[in-house]
C-alpha cells in the first residue's frame, strides 16, 4: 500500500512501514512539514496515499466534505512510539484494506478499530 505519515507522526513510522514491503512517504521527507492540514490532505489524495495521522483534523475535515479520497487512518493509541504504531497498522491492515482502497476514515485506538467509509457527507 502507498502511505503518507503526517508530521505528527515519528518519522521512523515511514522507514518501518518501508521494511515491510510498502511505499511510504512521511511529510518531512516531501518538504510538507508545517503546511496546512488541508495542503497534507490533497498531497495523498494527489498521490494516491493513505494518509497515517493522530491529529483528529483529518476527521473533521472529511466529515465535512463530499469527498472519496484520501482514505485516512487516524492512530488513537497511548503508546506514541514508532515500532508501536507501525505494528498495530501492519496488524490490522488486512482487516481494513478493502475499505482503506474503497475510501474510509479507520480510527484504530487501543480497544478498538472503527471503520467510517467515504463520503461521510453527502453533497448538496
Amino acid at each position: 500500500m502507498r502511505f503518507l505519515v503526517d508530521e505528527c507522526l515519528p518519522p521512523r513510522m515511514a522507514e518501518l512501514l518501508r521494511a515491510a514491503g510498502h511505499d511510504c512517504a512521511h511529510v518531512y521527507e516531501l518538504g510538507f512539514g508545517g503546511q496546512p492540514d488541508e495542503q497534507v490532505m490533497a498531497l495523498a489524495d494527489r498521490d494516491n496515499r493513505i494518509l497515517v495521522s493522530a491529529d483528529t483534523d483529518f476527521g473533521e475535515l472529511l466529515a465535512n466534505a463530499p469527498v472519496l479520497a484520501p482514505s485516512v487512518i487516524l492512530l488513537r493509541r497511548a503508546d506514541k512510539r514508532a515500532r508501536s504504531l507501525a505494528a498495530v497498522i501492519l496488524a490490522n491492515l488486512e482487516q481494513v484494506a478493502d475499505d482503506l482502497a474503497a475510501g474510509a476514515l479507520i480510527v484504530i485506538s487501543d480497544t478498538r478499530i472503527r471503520v467510517r467509509r467515504l463520503p461521510m457527507k453527502q453533497s448538496d
